[in-house]
């Protein structure tokens, strides 16, 4: 660059870079340079081209601090990774078998998990499962009649004999032929007839959301952020042809759009099993996104001891010391030591503890821990850390359960955010009860980690990074720009639960209201089977009638009565109105009997809806009763302690 003055002006002249000035330059400052490769030429020219180009911008502040931010991330991601490797014992990095099923075996199992075993066995009527598909939606049923048709159709390949030619029977040594002929490929006809999803289409995302950064607004959840009044499956179709989505946008929903998970009966539980497998697999069909199960897990793990050992038996173990453990102890007390300490410790959950101090610490946990004698004070944050993580590698059974991590990995595959929760919600809903309790403490303990991160360092992004590694299992032997996508692929994941756990361990109305239906159904189904059945019965329904008869100023009033067996005043007429919720209910209890109920209000008693087309619900202290009685008005109303 020439400068020159010109009286109070200032001239200036830049030179472009020169083939002679660029090769001056290099020939300075690297004396032994050997001659550049084509593919090293092409990328110093692009470098080059992006120098001299009048419209080149030095990348901003935040590009960089993003583009840091991404790196460390991956950073940690990897470190995680050889820290997984070095900390597992030679030989025991694939604990259980895994492999997809063939086509008999999968849909087999997809009926039997969806409650529909029957219609393999053939014994439909009367059955609960003719209830199940009387309720379900025209989607629904093409699904499950796709299901069933192919494992009839792969049975009867499977099992057809070819037919043999005369000259198989009576061959002879010259009319042997030199090879034999190549058997006809079983799938060779049925592939085009087969349930399998095509590959997913280039589709449209929708307009209101582009990627999953964008869905996330802070570390917080966005209340309403789809409907939950119809099935996902439903709203698909307006999606796929790029149309406006009503579920990808903000919709809002009533105070009955969503049920906790406590609050509903075991029978009506396994109900919500079966309506959300039947709904995930219609979902993913109409997304165009492939679906695969793996084989279930056939090791057991151990019987006693704290790693390695099944949800299930720990839990068996736990609540003979404290009835109504929902999350193993240990893994409790882990999370609640890495509260106390380790919040505000700069690198938590990053910075591993020391390997030899985490091994001797677990010996410990497996020896005195059932004992009572295990000293939580010799413990640091990462060794807490470390035993964590340990804990839900070491599980028999991925803590997402082998049979539907495909599944979980293949939501990222849908292109809009609020599609991908969506499929995360009904994936949770199908989780067992033990793996859904488990992993929602450990994303409790996370969020809280992220709320901290101005102390401990600890972004959404680095915490998910970090957690991908442990509950996604690696599939091994893969290239390195594959294996880097599936980690970032796991870390969104991650980054959703974590975020959105609050609406995803939660029931959509949708699903509620096809219990009512379904016990609706049942009922209409039952028929006695003998005279004696007969006459109970009628006896039954007269005395119903005369009960009916003796409330129906009550019902047509809208007035309920509440039962309370457990209060001084175990009855009560209370006439409802459109602002009417539980707690009121429960208020107006407490207020009637003060001191004096029967219970010494030792616990606290909640409003139950029983009967009806619902089995049993807890209902929330806020849902409005006039809704409730209004879906279920033969239901009962009985106030009393929530077991657990």
């Amino acid at each position: 660059m020439d400068v020159k003055e010109s009286g109070s002006v200032v001239l200036t002249a830049y030179h472009s870079f020169t083939a002679s000035r660029i090769h001056l330059a290099d020939e300075s400052h690297v004396p032994n340079r050997s001659t550049p490769s084509p593919v090293s030429r092409k990328s110093q020219n692009r470098r080059l081209a992006m120098m001299t180009s009048a419209g080149a911008m030095p990348p901003s502040s935040q590009e960089r601090s993003a583009a840091r931010d991404t790196r460390l991330s991956m950073e940690d991601y990897w470190r995680e990774v050889r820290n997984i490797e070095e900390a597992c014992p030679e030989g025991q990095q694939e604990p259980v078998e895994k492999g997809v099923m063939d086509e008999a075996e999968l849909e087999e199992a997809w009926l039997h998990e969806a409650g529909l075993s029957t219609l393999v066995s053939g014994t439909l009527t009367d059955s609960p499962a003719e209830a199940l598909l009387s309720t379900l939606t025209r989607s629904q049923a093409a699904m499950v009649k796709k299901r069933l048709d192919n494992y009839t159709q792969t049975l009867r390949k499977r099992n057809k004999q070819p037919i043999r030619h005369v000259r198989d029977v009576f061959s002879t040594a010259d009319t042997l032929p030199a090879e034999p002929t190549p058997p006809v490929s079983p799938n060779g006809q049925i592939v085009q007839r087969l349930p399998h999803w095509t590959p997913p289409k280039v589709r449209q995302s929708c307009p209101v959301f582009t990627s999953v950064e964008s869905s996330i607004s802070g570390h917080h959840l966005e209340p309403n952020i789809f409907s939950l009044e119809v099935p996902y499956s439903e709203g698909v179709t307006a999606h796929r042809k790029g149309l406006d989505c009503r579920d990808c946008q903000r919709t809002r929903m009533g105070d009955r759009g969503l049920f906790d998970f406590p609050y509903l009966s075991s029978e009506d539980i396994k109900k919500i099993g079966y309506i959300s497998l039947i709904e995930l697999t219609t979902f993913y069909d109409a997304m165009g996104v492939e679906l695969k199960r793996n084989r279930a897990a056939r090791s057991k793990g151990r019987e006693t001891g704290i790693f390695g050992v099944p949800l299930t038996t720990l839990l068996e173990n736990d609540q003979k010391k404290f009835p109504g453990s929902k999350v193993p102890l240990v893994f409790k007390k882990l999370l609640s030591k890495l509260e106390q300490t380790g919040l505000q410790t700069e690198g938590i959950l990053r910075v591993p503890g020391s390997a030899s101090r985490v091994k001797y610490l677990r010996q410990e946990l497996e020896t005195k821990f059932y004992e009572g004698s295990f000293d939580w004070e010799q413990v640091r944050h990462n060794d807490a850390a470390g035993l964590l993580k340990m804990f839900i590698r070491e599980l028999p059974s991925p803590l997402l359960t082998l049979q539907h991590l495909p599944a979980f990995t293949a939501a990222q595959n849908i292109t809009s955010p609020r599609h991908q929760l969506q499929a995360l919600h009904l994936l949770i809903l199908l989780l067992p009860e033990p793996n859904r309790d488990t992993l929602k403490a450990l994303l409790e303990f996370l969020r809280k980690v992220v709320e901290f991160e101005a102390m401990n360092r600890m972004s959404l992004w680095n915490v998910s990074m970090i957690v991908a590694p442990n509950l996604f299992i690696c599939r091994g032997k893969v290239g390195m720009q594959e294996e880097m996508q599936e980690a970032v692929e796991a870390a969104h994941l991650v980054q959703l639960l974590i975020i959105h756990q609050d609406l995803l361990w939660t029931v959509p109305c949708f699903i509620i209201s096809h219990i009512r239906k379904m016990n609706e159904a049942t009922m209409g189904k039952k028929t006695p089977s003998s005279e004696k059945t007969k006459r109970k019965l009628l006896r039954r329904r007269t005395s119903d009638r005369q009960k009916e008869k003796s409330e129906v100023t009550d019902l047509r009033d809208g007035v309920i009565r509440v039962q309370a067996p457990l209060h001084a005043k175990v009855s009560m007429a209370i006439q409802l109105d459109s602002g009417t919720k539980a707690r009121d209910v429960m208020a107006r209890f407490d207020f009637e009997n003060g001191q004096g109920s029967r219970s010494g209000r030792r616990q606290r008693q909640f409003l139950f809806e029983v009967g009806g087309n619902m089995g049993e619900r807890c209902l929330d202290p806020d849902a409005l009763l006039l809704e409730v009685y209004r879906v279920n008005p033969h239901c009962e109303w009985v106030l009393k302690s929530r077991t657990t």
